[in-house]
């Protein structure tokens, strides 16, 4: 029997509602509404999360980046610390199950009422409740190179048939036609859906998928035998026509698309963002190709929303709250909105009044979107886990399609226990997540602990350091891996005061060329062992004022060790700050490693608490 969670008793509403997270920030006008939103990545951070605030000014966001995993959300409920509005990528009615008492119905609301019925059903629960939406489409298919299909005289395939004798062909000049990175987990589920869609959207398999999406804890549902042993088959079959080798298992993403690039191969799996980034910056003369069928009529892309949006009903006791957050859904699923969302990605859209320009990267898929043929996939945690386990066994050749179905179906009724419920820690204190002064006590806690275990003068952790509050009771390791922020990686080594000064300047000021490393408030650095004063322009920007060690100014001429953790990709890249770490600071600093999980979990085992939190932080001006 599947191992779940019991649904989280609706009585904790009161709790919640008085445990509700807060903006950080001093000073700051209690007349504003506040809300909290969880971002299912830091994507969100690039434009939609500043278009809300310019959108609202009359809302004072806390924004905090969590996981992309039901798993994550029912662990906040479950400490009664759900959040006021959820976003999350990685999504499925079965897994979403355990939130449903803590979630508004939104199914009556103007912004339920503007998508088409076809999509939005597939979120409708049996009580006829709708408690998520999805925002835009990404587009998953095949990415074809049309330049190499035109030298080597081949076609561009419109079904099943002609794929496969492209293929073939391809194989005769060295080339592979098709590649697909089977190493992801999501690609191995999206490879095993995709070649089947005619036979999931069939009567029967939209049946069973809502069989399935609405099991329940005693009748668990497993693969049926009028759909599922056809798409085994099928996709057994696509794995011999494709020319998969046994050592396609550990085929990366990179390597998929160096292959690409290097015009070794004519076709790969991607999304249609992957494809306007290969023309762009590889030069490709690309198009996205449908998952094929028999014929071009039975041709399907496979979508996923960017996320799910989702509200906790804590907020219906609060009028105010409320109207809030619906003037933000409707901000988001407007056109401008759904743009912000998509930061300009080549996206469809599941909402009737909205517009989003088509990209030219779908011009051979037009009959697709013009039919709706956009299958969404089906996404639960174990269909990520199952998927890459059997597709695996059966791309290395140990199964065939009958073994595949069989050991599918033997997973997905058996269900996944917890490997990782080992408990690190008791933590006696509760530190929130955010404070009205002196930065946030649940980030400074972890930091000092970090700092400690170390032997650091200072500390200091930069993007977003952890995914929520600190709380009283047990800490299993996935609980402990859950607090720090995803992608979090850490720097030490000596540093002068005159290059810890640069290091905060770099952390916090406003570049010559307008990027900004603070995107929210919630981005300002942390700090152990040395606190500071900054200058809050009022503008979206901060300047740096002040460092004092010990309650006296940083001395510039002396040496002090130094740990600091962060996001690097975060702060570096140009497709979210664009603030490169200045190179003498990286070479003072020496390489990034990224095992802060498992030195927190080490300090936590022997010291069996978190270092108590300090104010690190104070402001001039509007905060």
């Amino acid at each position: 029997m599947k191992v779940r969670l019991r649904r989280i008793s609706a009585a904790f509403l009161a709790m919640m509602m008085l445990l509700s997270l807060t903006a950080c920030g001093a000073g700051k006008n209690s007349s504003k509404i506040k809300l909290t939103m969880y971002l299912w990545d830091k994507p969100m951070m690039k434009e939609l999360t500043p278009w809300l605030e310019a959108q609202f000014p009359d809302i004072d966001f806390t924004f905090v980046v969590g996981y992309n995993t039901m798993d994550f959300y029912t662990d906040l409920a479950q400490r009664d610390k759900l959040p006021d509005i959820i976003t999350c990528r990685r999504f499925s009615l079965n897994d979403a199950a355990h939130l449903s008492d803590l979630l508004m119905d939104l199914s009556e609301t103007n912004v339920a009422g503007s998508f088409y019925d076809s999509y939005i059903e597939n979120y409708r629960e049996p009580d006829g409740a709708i408690r998520w939406l999805p925002t835009c489409a990404e587009v998953d298919g095949y990415i074809a190179n049309v330049d190499l299909f035109a030298q080597h005289g081949i076609p561009l395939p419109t079904n099943r048939a002609e794929f496969t004798e492209a293929s073939q062909r391809f194989a005769e000049l060295g080339i592979r036609c098709y590649v697909n990175d089977y190493r992801m987990d999501y690609s191995c589920m999206e490879a095993l859906q995709g070649c089947a869609i005619p036979e999931l959207m069939s009567s029967a398999g939209i049946n069973w998928r809502k069989a399935y999406e609405n099991e329940t804890d005693d009748v668990p549902v497993g693969l049926d035998k009028a759909v599922w042993p056809g798409v085994f088959d099928a996709f057994a079959q696509y794995l011999q026509d494709t020319g998969v080798e046994p050592g396609d298992v550990d085929i990366s993403f990179e390597q998929m698309y160096n292959g690409m690039l290097e015009g070794k191969t004519a076709i790969v799996r991607g999304t249609a963002n992957d494809c306007v980034l290969l023309g762009k910056q590889g030069g490709i003369n690309a198009v996205m190709l449908p998952y094929f069928g028999e014929t071009a009529e039975d041709n399907w892309l496979l979508t996923y929303p960017m996320f799910q949006v989702a509200v906790s009903s804590a907020v219906e006791q609060d009028a105010r709250k409320q109207d809030a957050v619906m003037r933000v859904l409707e901000a988001m699923f407007s056109e401008e909105g759904q743009h912000r969302t998509a930061v300009s990605k080549a996206v469809l859209t599941y909402n009737k009044n909205v517009d989003i320009q088509i990209s030219d990267v779908f011009s051979s898929v037009m009959d697709c979107i013009n039919s709706n043929h956009l299958y969404i996939r089906l996404a639960s945690t174990e269909m990520f886990a199952i998927s890459k386990n059997v597709v695996h066994k059966m791309v290395s050749g140990e199964y065939g399609a009958e073994e595949a179905y069989a050991d599918f179906n033997a997973q997905l009724i058996a269900g996944s226990s917890d490997n990782a419920a080992e408990i690190v820690t008791r933590q006696n204190t509760a530190y929130p997540y955010s404070d009205d002064k002196g930065g946030s006590p649940a980030a400074s806690a972890v930091v000092n602990t970090l700092r400690s275990a170390t032997g650091s003068d200072i500390a200091v952790g930069y993007s977003n350091v952890v995914s929520g509050p600190i709380y009283a009771g047990d800490y299993t390791t996935r609980q402990l891996n859950w607090l720090l922020s995803g992608c979090l990686t850490m720097r030490q080594g000596t540093l002068t005061g005159a290059q810890i000064w640069t290091l905060m300047e770099w952390l916090i000021n406003e570049k010559e060329d307008g990027s900004n490393p603070i995107r929210h408030h919630n981005l300002i650095p942390v700090t152990s062992g040395m606190t500071y004063r900054m200058r809050d322009n009022g503008d979206g920007t901060y300047s740096l004022l002040e460092l004092t060690v010990n309650g006296q100014p940083l001395d510039v001429s002396k040496e002090y060790t130094a740990a600091i953790f962060g996001d690097e990709q975060f702060l570096e890249e140009s497709v979210y700050c664009a603030c490169p770490m200045p190179g003498e600071l990286k070479e003072r600093l020496g390489a990034s490693a990224d095992d802060v999980y498992q030195l927190l979990c080490s300090a936590l085992a022997e010291s069996g608490q978190f270092e108590a939190p300090q104010e690190y932080v104070s402001f001039d001006g509007k905060k």
